[in-house]
């Protein structure tokens, strides 16, 4: 019965499970990254994100629908890079459908979070997911950015292009403006993408700041 009720609990929070699906992947990757049979475990990791993704915008004012058909097709290339890394057409075609993916999900749940004057403890975890939503998005399209114009990055562990792991650090430390990647862009294109990732962690933090101050004043208002 217990067991139950935490199933039930965590079907509750879609937002949670998917924080904590792309949190699992963050921390499994370096370990599983080296060989076909970790990077199909990472594969399947990242199904679990999609899944996830899905299921959370089932919460939200946005079309479910949408999400699902962009969801499908990256699933499926979600298995295929795990299987061919280095393959350019399936990297490119993977970010063809993974960057709006993510991108759609982060905006479905900006609508999950303003949609109403109350914050849920599924809103909360909203709150981050959709914030790493938008660092996983960014990710991709710089790998497909890679492909387009060979030589967009550099720095990381080896020479040549970056792996998709090291495009996700920048990823996050462009987000986040805390500026300790390595892996720097270095071609026009690539630093255009940047620099509107920059733009839009700002964006971000200000409409959550934003958001918790209007909650403060509405509760104000009816004391």
């Amino acid at each position: 019965m217990r067991t139950r009720q935490h199933v039930d609990t965590a079907l509750a929070h879609p937002s949670a499970i998917l924080l904590a699906a792309q949190l699992v992947a963050v921390l499994a990757y370096p370990f599983l990254q080296g060989s076909i049979g970790g990077r199909a475990v990472l594969g399947v990791v990242q199904l679990g994100v999609v899944v996830a993704a899905v299921a959370a915008v089932r919460l939200t004012p946005a079309l479910t629908w949408v999400a699902a058909l962009l969801g499908g097709p990256a699933m499926v290339l979600t298995v295929l890079e795990a299987w061919q890394p280095h393959n350019d057409a399936i990297v490119l075609a993977s970010a063809s459908f993974h960057v709006p993916f993510y991108f759609y999900i982060s905006f479905a749940m900006l609508r999950y979070l303003f949609h109403d004057d109350r914050v849920t403890r599924d809103e909360l975890f909203a709150t981050g997911a959709a914030f790493t939503v938008v660092a996983w998005g960014f990710a991709y399209a710089y790998a497909a950015c890679q492909v387009i114009w060979p030589g967009s990055f550099t720095g990381g562990d080896g020479g040549g292009d970056s792996s998709w792991f090291e495009l996700l650090f920048l990823s996050f430390t462009t987000l986040t403006s805390v500026g300790l990647s390595d892996v720097l862009p270095v071609e026009g294109h690539a630093r255009s993408f940047a620099m509107i990732e920059m733009i839009a962690g700002v964006f971000y933090v200000a409409l959550v700041v934003a958001r918790l101050v209007s909650l403060a004043v509405v509760r104000h208002e009816r004391r």
